[in-house]
């Protein structure tokens, strides 16, 4: 193992009907002027929409709705949202969906709070934002990449055709409940489930070959990622498999598998240039490069390789 320091910011409150019976109690720990931030509006049919909205309306709170947060969430979309944020005076971002809407309100609960363009703060100067962001909470309706379990965001620059990673406001709590993922379509499922197993093999097959808990871990979280995968290709509605994809998701994403080594994510790294470039689905742009990369690399990787798949 090599050196490290692990910290973990957010509270999860996880499983059956987590919002209801969790998210009164937290909502009075928040200040009267939430900004609830979705996408494109699947969640105004699933019934989720009506429950969250209920629970802000029972607590009290004054909602101002941010929508249309699109997959591959754009810089352009984040001003909007900070611009509102600052008009609402937004006590609380509540991000309702997957990856796109909370790294979208990752940066948004940072940006609303100064008047230093964050991308050219961070990607240009490479300096962090030294003011503390609005708080920000996370109900999660998709799971798979891991964003509610930490505070790096990946957004793309549509001026510089420039998709990249950024880091702002990790979420203070973040609600994971497995029904919630039902009514995804069935390839956007499968899609996160892979950005879940890419995440765990690309720090698997990071620096530092020595023998470490990290990668025991990481083991654990791609084999149950792949059983949990072909119980789907079964039974897309089995919510044993949904739950478990949900906090494989979680755990490759929440630094645990990350301590006591390094990795610069090389797969997600090429991914994201072809993203900008083509606005395809993520996992699915992985699942293409995945092949190719460790084709690349497997002499020299072959004994990680023939140890990732040694059946437990």
């Amino acid at each position: 193992m090599e050196s490290f320091v692990y910290s973990y910011p957010t509270k999860v409150y996880f499983g059956h009907e987590a919002a209801a019976v969790h998210l009164p109690g937290i909502l009075a720990e928040y200040g009267p002027h939430v900004l609830l931030a979705y996408g494109g509006g699947s969640i105004k049919t699933n019934g989720v929409y009506d429950e969250i909205t209920g629970l802000l309306k029972a607590a009290g709170k004054t909602v101002t709705e941010f929508t249309g947060i699109m997959p591959n969430p754009t810089w352009a979309k984040v001003k909007e949202g900070a611009q509102l944020a600052c008009t609402c005076h937004a006590d609380l971002v509540l991000a309702v969906g997957g990856g796109s809407v909370i790294d979208c309100c990752k940066i948004i609960a940072a940006q609303a709070v100064t008047d230093v363009d964050l991308w050219d703060l961070e990607m240009v100067q490479h300096k962090a934002l030294a003011v503390k962001p609005i708080p920000l909470g996370v109900v999660v309706t998709a799971s798979g990449t891991g964003a509610e379990m930490n505070g790096g965001a990946v957004i793309t620059n549509e001026e510089s055709k420039i998709k990249g990673g950024m880091f702002a406001s990790a979420p203070q709590f973040a609600v994971l409940d497995p029904a919630y993922t039902l009514s995804l379509p069935r390839m956007q499922v499968l899609s996160g489930a892979f950005d879940t197993l890419s995440h765990a093999m690309e720090t698997y097959f990071g620096h530092s070959d020595r023998d470490n808990v990290s990668d025991e871990v990481a083991l654990a979280v791609m084999r149950s990622t792949v059983v949990n995968m072909r119980a789907l290709l079964r039974d897309i509605n089995d919510l044993t498999a949904r739950s478990n994809l949900m906090w494989t998701s979680a755990m490759a994403e929440n630094g645990i598998l990350k301590v006591g080594r390094t990795t610069d994510f090389e797969c997600h790294q090429i991914e994201h240039q072809l993203g900008a470039y083509t606005d395809c689905n993520h996992g699915q742009g992985l699942a293409v490069i995945h092949p190719a990369y460790y084709r690349h690399i497997c002499k020299d990787a072959a004994p990680k390789l023939a140890r990732m798949s040694t059946p437990k």
